[in-house]
């Protein structure tokens, strides 16, 4: 790419602030749009321009730079970890037509290259085991749940893309996400529309009081684990690719729920450190673990951080609170 003009969709949610800041400390040029009206200043400290529009108005990309876009990263969107009760309509309006309007403006400011995040529930179908999952894997949607209409809208967008690389040559890089773990100071978390408690955050909490923990079910049940920078990494080898792309898993092997539970505890715990309580009557974990051969093979992309690096760096962020003028802090969602 001649240009290093980006554009980064999403920019104020917890994937895409990290994108804007990574993106522009390795020097590119990123401009960052978002649905919320005031960023606070977060942005103009990192010298990036913000613009707040809603992308589901097509209207409104007229504020957006027009012309020498090298390429959009498209991650806004409404999200069921994000959603109080249930607005199935905000699925179909922020990602079916805000993508629609984003890929209609990515052509139009002459970018040549999207990164879309696809939603891991494309292929829960093929959860329960310890054999990786192929990035190729068919997509379908669960037709059920709490998910169910936003894996439709996701696959839709999807399709919408692959239409566009098509028609018009887009080369387009679609990154199947599952959790990717980082500090943010919202413990919490929406399931089936009730707000709960994200359950490694409670399980840190607990190792800091050194309480008891318990393991329920299986303990060697195998859980996908990627850290934000391992994320980032693929980010920034998707915009140096000269592939067409296609779809990559986000992944790096996975950890069981018995070594993060030991992990949390040797990080978190004080002297007096929390005990291990198993109760194999509970209901086990859903396991499941990417093959990122793929992603591998064609991004170069190198996983560097198990899960106790990423907890050190959890700790580390939490001490630091770099987003704190843009996400606050842990008692403003308390």
């Amino acid at each position: 790419m001649n240009s290093k003009k980006i554009i980064v969709f999403g920019a104020t949610g917890t994937l895409g602030a990290h994108i804007a800041t990574y993106l522009k400390k390795v020097g590119y040029d990123v401009y960052a749009v978002g649905h919320r009206k005031n960023d606070n200043g977060f942005f103009n400290d990192w010298q990036i321009p913000y613009t707040s529009i809603d992308v589901a108005d097509r209207v409104q990309f007229a504020s957006l730079p027009q012309s020498e876009v090298s390429a959009v990263l498209h991650f806004a969107g409404a999200l069921p970890a994000s959603m109080e009760g249930y607005n199935p309509e905000l699925y179909v309006s922020s990602i079916i037509q805000g993508t629609m309007n984003v890929l209609d403006y990515t052509l139009k400011s002459g970018a040549s290259k999207i990164i879309f995040p696809q939603s891991l529930f494309d292929i829960s179908y093929l959860f329960g085991t310890k054999v990786p999952i192929p990035a190729d894997s068919e997509r379908k949607a669960p037709l059920t749940g709490d998910h169910a209409v936003y894996v439709i809208a996701k696959n839709a967008a999807v399709d919408l893309i692959e239409h566009y690389y098509q028609k018009f040559g887009l080369k387009r890089f679609i990154l199947r996400l599952p959790r990717i773990y980082m500090y943010h100071p919202n413990s919490y978390t929406y399931t089936n529309g009730k707000r709960c408690v994200i359950s490694d955050r409670f399980l840190i909490n607990q190792a800091i009081k050194g309480e008891n923990i318990e393991l329920w079910g299986d303990p060697h049940r195998l859980l996908e684990t990627v850290c934000i920078y391992d994320f980032l990494q693929i980010i920034e080898k998707s915009l140096l690719s000269d592939l067409d792309g296609g779809i990559y898993n986000v992944g790096s092997g996975g950890s069981t729920l018995k070594e993060r539970i030991e992990e949390i505890i040797d990080v978190f715990s004080p002297k007096h450190k929390s005990q291990i309580i198993y109760r194999p009557e509970k209901r086990s974990s859903q396991q499941f673990v990417l093959d990122i051969r793929k992603t591998i093979n064609e991004l170069g992309y190198v996983p560097q951080y198990d899960w106790r690096t990423y907890l050190m760096e959890f700790k580390k962020e939490r001490e630091q609170q770099s987003f704190k003028k843009l996400w606050g802090t842990e008692e403003d969602y308390n």
